[in-house]
């Protein structure tokens, strides 16, 4: 880890309220995985959006954004992360997520495909969509007409668009892990 950990009595007052509003919304929304040290420090990529608030800032609330009432089922938000974090390697990405995607219902199989960077043969027609859309983007250009035609047919315009946004977020998720080294909990 090449940021030490910013512990809850060491806040700066541009911190506090930050620290408040991530410790809140984990606990009530990220389960499954461990994100918080016993004495309420944070870890993972909320520790380096903690440090510098002014970008992390912004950046949790696009986490925000796209983690409340999202239209897209959870089974397929979770292949879409997934293949970004196994496309960056991101350790607490890919630790967090097979978690967080067992309890939405990926069976291991398909959960161990797709962190070994492979499409598994048996996605549902939905979750092909979003592994498709995902390594599409991720191999860079422009996504192919064809493969955002089916994302709207899938999903609708706004659950198009709520891929492309979460495949982007996930982008920065892993990006920040993995240019800080932030490590998986032991």
């Amino acid at each position: 880890m090449r940021l030490p950990l910013t512990a809850p009595s060491s806040l700066t007052p541009e911190q506090k309220p930050l620290y408040d509003d991530m410790k809140a919304r984990i606990e009530t929304n990220f389960k499954g995985f461990k994100a918080a040290a016993p004495d309420g420090t944070l870890i993972g990529p909320w520790n380096p959006w903690l440090r510098y608030p002014k970008m992390g800032g912004p950046v949790w609330d696009l986490v925000k954004a796209m983690s409340t009432s999202p239209t897209l089922p959870r089974p397929v938000r979770e292949v879409a992360i997934l293949v970004t974090g196994a496309r960056f390697n991101a350790a607490y990405e890919l630790y967090a997520h097979v978690l967080v995607a067992e309890l939405r219902g990926l069976d291991d199989d398909k959960i161990s495909t797709i962190v070994a960077d492979q499409r598994p043969a048996n996605l549902t027609p939905d979750e092909a969509v979003a592994y498709d859309v995902t390594a599409s983007l991720l191999n860079g250009g422009v996504l192919p007409q064809l493969v955002y035609d089916k994302a709207v047919k899938h999903f609708g315009e706004y659950g198009a668009a709520e891929l492309i946004y979460l495949i982007g977020l996930y982008c920065m998720v892993s990006v920040t892990l993995n240019g800080f080294d932030v490590p998986i909990p032991e």
